[in-house]
């Protein structure tokens, strides 16, 4: 991996310009396929410039929390593979892998993308648990967009099992399945980061390793559901203003990406 002097990237920002020549506000080219893990109910890989993550979705039967018993659980949980960067390392998931997998859980779950409520079998007794398994394939910046994108295409795509009975006790279907998730919209982040007085929209791994502040705004169509904040310094409230307006024009791009995979 090159190493680029933080100096430089600031220096050159201060002039209005990007190490990759992009717009302050522009994203890199993104890819997105489904329909990659037969075992999965939903699965997909998502290329964000260089970045990649995989997603899978798996469904099983459950028991609700006792506070929403008549309501299915969501669960995101990410895993950062060695080899994707030198900074990650093997064992047991470090703060980046958990902050990962909350951020994203976070957008998802509070935008109310998913309607649990028609995810429920029976009411304190069995629902559907979603779980959303992320995979770091490669780190060249924004992770946080790029698994969000990848979780978000694979519950698109997801088909839900048939339910069997034996006797009373219902039993998933391993090769049957009755349908889609039932969607309501479509929840993306959009992460800036700051760097002196410069803010940019999409960061690359240089520009996350000069930032002094990072900002990820979940939204969903024009409303926003979630904010992350990271980073040593903070943002202005007329910064986080006009951020807040700039995540839902950024996130109606990346609904659009979203949307062909519906359409596809």
């Amino acid at each position: 991996m090159i190493e680029v002097d933080i100096n430089l990237i600031r220096e050159m920002l201060k002039s209005g310009k990007r190490l990759d020549n992009r717009k302050m506000d522009e994203y890199r080219e993104i890819h997105i396929e489904t329909g990659l893990i037969r075992q999965a109910e939903g699965s997909s890989r998502v290329r964000l410039g260089n970045t990649e993550v995989i997603a899978g979705v798996k469904m099983g039967l459950g028991k609700p929390y006792p506070d929403s018993p008549d309501e299915g659980v969501l669960s995101v949980a990410a895993e950062l593979v060695q080899f994707a960067s030198p900074e990650f390392e093997s064992g047991p998931p470090g703060e980046q892998s958990i902050e990962l997998a909350r951020v994203v859980d976070r957008c998802i779950r509070e935008s109310k993308m998913i309607d649990t409520e028609k995810l429920c079998v029976k009411e304190k007794e069995h629902v559907w648990m979603v779980y959303v398994d992320l995979e770091v394939l490669n780190d060249d910046g924004n992770l946080i967009d790029t698994a969000c994108l990848a979780a978000v295409a694979a519950l698109l795509t997801t088909k839900i099992p048939v339910i069997e009975y034996d006797g009373e006790t219902p039993v998933v279907s391993l090769e049957r399945k009755s349908g889609k998730l039932p969607i309501r919209g479509i929840s993306v982040t959009t992460t800036f980061v700051k760097i002196g007085q410069t803010i940019v929209t999409d960061p690359g791994l240089t520009e996350i390793d000069a930032a002094d502040a990072r900002l990820s705004i979940g939204s969903l169509e024009n409303k926003l559901c979630s904010m992350q904040k990271g980073g040593s310094y903070g943002f202005s409230v007329e910064e986080i203003e006009k951020l807040a307006d700039l995540a839902i024009e950024k996130g109606d791009e990346l609904r659009k990406h979203l949307e062909q995979v519906v359409i596809d």
